[in-house]
């Protein structure tokens, strides 16, 4: 198994964009011809106004890729290396020379873990014989220096790969990529680490699956296509809650409907809307009332 998840998470090609996030031969000569970036980004919105995105960058633009020419899909990043945008990308990993994204990051966890119970097999069995070494009970050959050295390297390695298993399997239940974590995607509410975060049952089976039985099989069983993933985001100004918070006073709670993926509500113009209780309709949001809810369907 150890091999196994190893062979898979080195020769599985990192997944890329869709051709529905490059831009038209039109879009491209004009994105190429002009000059002015205010300009630009009125080409990027205009060809991303029917994908499903829904980040930004930090100063509000659409995520496109020079060196790809393709517009990023969410938590989708170009990786330096492979010289790919790579969807979910969460790191380039030197030891399987390989980037880790949304194709073969289970590939990873099962590697980590494989290799942190062969760590463990290996200390706990040569455990006996380290034990003898240092209450001089073992004969004196060339083999208690062997015995010696395998304690100590995976011993080593053990405590090493725990703290990096340890790491992600907290990622995998807060749905975040490595790249996450120090730089938070940016929604229309502002920067938001916990943006993808739909508790950690479904962030679990996001990365797993549904089939439980393949768990802990190399196979590739996780939910989705990559290029769209879904989100829980509530986005309102706070002048407009506190005033109908005040308002009325018994009705706390805010209930919203999920949003079609086909449906780009970042860069549409068009206000959402706030629903208040199941008795009431639809009220059309103000220009500082905004609701974007993307639930997994």
């Amino acid at each position: 198994m150890f091999v196994w998840s190893y062979g898979k998470t080195i020769f599985t090609s990192p997944a890329t964009p869709s051709n529905e996030f490059c831009l038209s031969k039109l879009d491209k000569e004009q994105y190429e011809k002009e000059e002015r970036p205010e300009i630009q980004q009125e080409i990027l919105r205009r060809a991303a106004k029917d994908l499903p995105i829904y980040t930004t960058t930090a100063s509000r633009a659409i995520r496109y890729c020079d060196r790809c020419q393709l517009i990023k899909p969410d938590r989708c990043h170009h990786c330096s290396a492979c010289d790919v945008c790579v969807l979910k990308m969460d790191h380039h990993c030197p030891w399987v020379n390989n980037c880790v994204g949304f194709s073969n990051y289970k590939f990873f966890l099962l590697f980590l873990m494989y290799s942190l119970l062969y760590c463990l097999f290996v200390a706990a069995t040569v455990l006996q014989y380290f034990i003898k070494f240092w209450t001089n009970e073992l004969p004196d050959t060339h083999a208690k220096f062997h015995v010696l050295f395998l304690f100590f390297v995976a011993a080593m390695f053990f405590i090493s790969i725990l703290s990096l298993f340890s790491y992600h399997c907290w990622l995998v239940g807060k749905n975040r990529s490595t790249i996450e974590t120090f730089r938070a995607p940016t929604f229309r509410n502002g920067p938001d680490k916990n943006g993808f975060s739909l508790g950690c049952s479904k962030n679990l089976r996001e990365v797993f699956g549904d089939e439980k039985k393949y768990w802990l099989l190399p196979i590739f069983t996780s939910l989705g296509d990559g290029c769209t993933f879904p989100t829980r985001l509530v986005i309102m100004d706070p002048e407009q809650l506190a005033v109908s918070s005040q308002n009325e006073p018994a009705k706390s709670s805010v209930t919203t409907r999920p949003l079609s993926e086909s449906q780009n509500r970042l860069l549409a113009g068009d206000c959402q809307w706030v629903e208040t209780g199941p008795e009431e309709e639809n009220v059309k949001s103000g220009a500082k009332k905004h609701i974007i809810v993307s639930l997994e369907s």
